[in-house]
């Protein structure tokens, strides 16, 4: 089967998007386990050491924004639903993930770009969490997002 140019345009997006995603999360546990600095200057280092292009920080930015501004919500959010964990316990690759998947879930969509369906933030947030974590991590942040999505009621 062939593909459209429309096809192959859409893909190439979902993935820039997903990298997006992964560098956000990069970036987020770097900040988290570094313990020092501000997460928008853990944020530059680390994605200038990736090279990481406009079109990635373009759409990562808005996430990492959200969890400088608004980290003290997602983490009670967070911490609310883990209620059998405290998030400090919660490896740290699981609560970068998390932080990342809460922040588009809580504050979705700009006028830069549209909003993001729910289980498509959920979706993308297991990926990255089986990819950097394992198939348990992935579970656990599925669990916690889902959760937070209908507390929310996003879905």
């Amino acid at each position: 089967m062939r593909l459209t140019k429309a096809d192959a345009k859409q893909r190439a997006w979902l993935r820039l998007r997903r990298r997006s995603r992964a560098r956000a999360v990069q970036a987020v546990y770097a900040w988290d386990v570094a313990h020092q600095g501000s997460i928008a200057g853990v944020t530059q280092r680390v994605w200038d050491d990736l090279a990481l292009g406009a079109e990635e920080r373009a759409f990562a930015e808005p996430l990492i924004r959200m969890i400088e501004l608004h980290g003290d919500e997602i983490d009670a959010h967070l911490t609310d639903l883990t209620t059998n964990w405290r998030l400090e316990r919660i490896g740290a690759i699981e609560r970068a993930v998390l932080r990342v998947g809460a922040a588009e879930l809580m504050w979705n969509g700009s006028e830069l770009r549209p909003p993001t369906p729910p289980v498509t933030v959920m979706q993308e947030a297991v990926l990255i969490a089986e990819r950097f974590g394992s198939p348990a991590s992935a579970r656990f942040v599925n669990g916690v997002l889902d959760a937070l999505a209908r507390k929310l009621g996003r879905i």
